[in-house]
C-alpha cells in the first residue's frame, strides 16, 4: 500500500523597493513606520498561535477570542556567535465559547501545530490565559 502523501502548504511573499510587501494575487501591506523584520517575526508567531489554537477550538466544537503580546530578546548566541533571537515570550489572552474542560489539552495541541513557533531554533515560551 502506497503511503499518503504528505500535506504541502507552499507560501510567497514580495516585498517592492518601497519595501511594500504583496501577497502573489492577494493585497499589499505597507509596514507602519519603526516596524522591522524582527518584529514582523513576533507578530507572525503570536498570529499563527492564536490561528493554532483557533483551528483545535473549533474541531471541539468552540469558539475562540483572543489577542496577545509577543516579545522577544535578540543577541549573539554563544555558540556560533550569530545574532538571532536567544528568547522569545507569548502571552495570549484568549476566551473559549462554550468554556472547555480539556484547555490543557487545547493548549498542547495549539504550540505544537503552530509552525511560525516549531519553525523557530529556539522554543518560544507560552504564557495562556484562557477563561
Amino acid at each position: 500500500m502506497a503511503q499518503p502523501k504528505p500535506k504541502v502548504l507552499e507560501y510567497a511573499v514580495e516585498v517592492d523597493r518601497g519595501g511594500r510587501m504583496t501577497v502573489p494575487g492577494g493585497g499589499q501591506l505597507t509596514p507602519p513606520e519603526g516596524w522591522s523584520a524582527d518584529h514582523l517575526l513576533l507578530a507572525a508567531l503570536l498570529r499563527c498561535s492564536i490561528e493554532s489554537l483557533a483551528y483545535h477550538a473549533r474541531r471541539a466544537g468552540r469558539q475562540l477570542r483572543a489577542s496577545g503580546f509577543a516579545s522577544g530578546t535578540v543577541t549573539k548566541r554563544a555558540e556560533d556567535g550569530r545574532f538571532a533571537f536567544v528568547d522569545v515570550e507569548c502571552t495570549i489572552d484568549a476566551e473559549l465559547t462554550p468554556r472547555a474542560t480539556e484547555v490543557d489539552e487545547l493548549l498542547e495541541k495549539a504550540e505544537r501545530d503552530c509552525f511560525v513557533g516549531s519553525s523557530l531554533t529556539i522554543p518560544p515560551r507560552y504564557d495562556w490565559r484562557v477563561s
